[in-house]
C-alpha cells in the first residue's frame, strides 16, 4: 500500500501537465525556459544539497555502481544486436537502443527516489546518478553514431557537453564536498533547499506536458518493444545482478529506482541532431513515461 501511496500522486502530477499542455496553460513558450530553470538551476540544487550533506563512506558503494553501469551497458549492447537481426532501418535503429537503454534520471528518478526513500536514498541516487549519466550519453552518442549514414566529427564537442552538464557537475561537486567532509554555509544550503524544491513537481509537469499521444498510436509496435526493455528487461537485469552480489534492498533501491526510469526526453534531442527518428524518440518517451507508472509499484512492491 506504501508503494501505491507515494506512486499514484506523482504521476497524477504528471496526468496533471499533460492536462495543463492540452488546455493551454502550459504553452510552447512556456515549455523552454521552464525546462532551462529546471535543469539548470533547480534539479541541481537539490542534487548538490542532497549529496553533500550525506556521509560519502555512508552512501557511496562502488559495487552498486558497477552493477548499475553494467546492468545499463549489457541493455545498449543487445539491443544494438538485436536491430541487426530485425534488420531497422539505421534512423530507427539508433533511436530504438538508446530509447531502452537512456533513463530520465532527473526529471523522474531522483523525484522517485526523494517521495520514496527520504533525503538518504535521494543522496545515494544522486552519487549514482552522475556516473550513470555520463554513461548513458557516451553510449547514446556512439550507438546513435554507428547507425549513422553521416560521418561524425563531435566527439570533442560532445565532451565538453558533458563537462558542462549541470546534472552531471552538480553530483561531482555535491561527491567532493560529501568526501572531503568540508562545511556547507548555511545560507547557501538554505538557498539550495529552497530553488531545489522546486525541481520535483516543475520536473512531473514538464513530462506530462511532453507526452504526445498520437505519436504513441502512429508508433506503436516499436514503441512497446522499446517501453517493455527499458521498463521490465532492464530493471529485471539489475535486480538479478544486486541479488546475486548479496545486496539488500536497501542497499541496491535507489539504483533499481533509478533503471526502472522511463526514456529519456533527451532522446529526442540526440536523435534530432544525429540522424536518428526524432517522432520515434517522443513516442517512446511518452509511452514508457505512462506505462512507468504501472512499473514502478511493480518493482517496488516486488523487492
Amino acid at each position: 500500500m506504501e508503494v501505491i501511496t507515494t506512486i499514484t500522486p506523482i504521476f497524477i502530477i504528471i496526468l496533471l501537465g499533460w492536462a495543463a499542455r492540452k488546455k493551454g496553460f502550459i504553452t510552447s513558450d512556456f515549455l523552454r525556459p521552464a525546462n532551462q530553470l529546471v535543469y539548470y538551476l533547480s534539479i541541481p540544487a537539490m542534487i548538490f544539497n542532497s549529496i553533500s550533506k550525506a556521509s560519502f563512506q555512508e552512501q557511496f558503494d562502488v559495487r552498486l555502481l558497477f552493477l548499475t553501469l553494467l546492468a545499463a551497458s549489457i541493455i545498449y549492447v543487445s539491443t544494438h544486436l538485436l536491430t541487426g537481426i530485425l534488420k531497422m532501418t539505421p534512423d530507427r535503429a539508433g533511436t530504438f537502443v538508446q530509447s531502452c537503454g537512456h533513463g530520465n534520471l532527473g526529471y523522474i528518478g531522483l523525484p522517485i527516489a526523494l517521495y520514496y526513500l527520504g533525503d538518504s536514498g535521494l543522496a545515494k541516487a544522486g552519487i549514482i546518478c552522475g556516473f550513470l549519466m555520463i554513461l548513458q550519453n557516451l553510449m547514446s552518442v556512439i550507438i546513435l553514431q554507428l547507425h549513422s549514414e553521416k560521418e561524425f566529427h563531435g566527439y570533442k564537442f560532445i565532451l565538453i557537453k558533458l563537462c558542462k552538464n549541470p546534472v552531471i557537475i552538480s553530483a561531482m561537486a555535491g561527491i567532493a564536498v560529501s568526501a572531503l567532509a568540508l562545511p556547507v554555509p548555511g545560507i547557501l544550503s538554505s538557498s539550495f533547499t529552497i530553488l531545489g524544491g522546486l525541481a520535483p513537481p516543475m520536473a512531473l509537469l514538464l513530462i506530462g506536458a511532453s507526452i504526445s499521444m498520437k505519436l504513441i498510436k502512429e508508433y506503436l509496435r516499436p514503441t512497446l518493444g522499446a517501453a517493455v526493455i527499458k521498463l521490465l528487461f532492464l530493471p529485471a537485469l539489475g535486480l538479478v545482478f544486486f541479488r546475486l552480489t548479496g545486496l539488500t534492498s536497501e542497499e541496491f533501491l535507489p539504483a533499481l529506482i533509478l533503471l526502472c526510469s522511463p526514456t529519456a526526453t533527451l532522446a529526442y534531442v540526440m536523435a534530432k541532431e544525429m540522424q536518428g527518428d526524432a517522432e520515434f524518440a517522443v513516442a517512446t518517451v511518452s509511452a514508457s513515461t505512462l506505462f512507468s507508472s504501472v512499473t514502478f509499484v511493480l518493482w517496488l512492491a516486488v523487492v
